[in-house]
């Protein structure tokens, strides 16, 4: 990078949706804000995602569709052509911005370009040898506080952010609770459902089913239209008018999540959040100010019962300080030329020897 020109960072996005994700694709949606952020704010981003992907930076890929969606692509094939090929350009970017998990660091010793990895989730034992060899490497990110392996160095916590204006405010909710994610046990569809008949209120499900038979066994037989609703996997105009016309989302986990993008872009419609005290909901719900941070599903009916007693405004707002795509693409910006700083002297050092 020469003085006052752009900074130049390829953006290796998953392959497993396309990015931006028409529906569900949350790490491929945290890459597409990321990059356009960057880019309004002057940063010169090469995207390599799949092809049919969109961005106002450089797109480029090898991949021609996700292979979530095309069953002739293979996923372990064409991860490893999608990662080579941004390897074999690395002397034409200051940094590679990884958010496409742990393949990518095998790349690390081989090019001179710096990586930092956002690590979308804690690592599991399989898959933590892999970044502990490489943490001297690579600069981590932990997208929550609560999100960060004892055994790894991070150089930073960057939450998610997004486009809040993207959102609209929903003043007048309608009285209905929303369940928003894939259909799973970890995410806790049935317990949302038994909290919404023990409340009384009306439930409306909306997520991909991610477990055939959880949802035909647990969620499935309680879908009358009436008092339990389901729309699929939602997007565009219905998703934003679910999310911002709830009571409340019920986000009644059974795992550690490491951040919980539906949770943020609820709150920024306004609409407050019942989450477990699990994972990164106590670092992202304001217990009290945004939302309830519960233990168990009595605690979550509640919870339903004060709701009213949550500021929609304080939602949004607090979302406007916290998670935007632009305090986002700050902190990493930051990050970058704090990355470039470290290895200045370096640089310098073996330009010295190869006069």
């Amino acid at each position: 990078m020469t003085q006052n020109a752009p900074l130049r960072i390829a953006m290796l996005a998953p392959i497993a949706w396309r990015t931006p994700p028409h529906h569900y694709g949350p790490w491929e949606l945290s890459t597409s804000v990321l990059t356009e952020a960057l880019v309004a704010r002057g940063v010169d981003v090469t995207l390599f995602a799949t092809l049919d992907s969109a961005t106002a930076g450089t797109l480029a890929g090898v991949v021609p569709r996700p292979y979530n969606d095309a069953p002739g692509i293979d996923a372990k094939v064409w991860e490893m052509r999608h990662v080579a090929h941004v390897m074999e350009q690395a002397d034409a970017f200051d940094i590679i911005h990884n958010q496409a998990d742990f393949v990518p660091l095998a790349f690390s010793r081989m090019i001179r370009t710096p990586i930092v990895t956002t690590l979308h989730g804690m690592p599991s034992e399989r898959i933590l040898p892999m970044l502990e060899e490489y943490q001297h490497d690579v600069d981590y990110v932990a997208i929550s506080a609560t999100d960060r392996s004892p055994v790894l160095r991070y150089a930073a916590t960057i939450p998610h952010g997004i486009v809040v204006e993207a959102f609209p405010f929903g003043a007048t909710p309608v009285r209905e609770l929303l369940f928003f994610g894939r259909i799973h046990p970890d995410k806790g569809t049935a317990v949302a459902i038994a909290v919404a008949h023990a409340a009384g209120i009306p439930l409306h499900i909306a997520g991909i089913v991610q477990d055939e038979r959880y949802f035909e066994e647990e969620v499935r037989p309680h879908i009358d239209g009436v008092t339990v609703r389901y729309s699929g996997a939602l997007g565009g105009t219905e998703r934003l008018s679910a999310l911002g016309s709830a009571m409340a989302l019920l986000h009644l986990i059974d795992f550690e999540e490491p951040f919980g993008l539906s949770v943020v872009e609820a709150l920024a419609c306004g609409t407050p959040v019942i989450a477990f005290r699990r994972g990164s909901m106590p670092d992202i719900v304001r217990d009290g100010v945004t939302g309830f941070v519960v233990d168990t599903p009595e605690q979550a009916v509640a919870a339903i019962d004060r709701v009213a007693g949550i500021d929609r405004h304080a939602c949004r707002a607090d979302v406007i300080t916290r998670f935007s795509a632009d305090r986002m693409a700050a902190d990493y910006h930051a990050l970058y030329g704090e990355m470039l700083a470290r290895r200045a002297p370096k640089r310098r050092a073996m330009l010295a020897a190869s006069r």
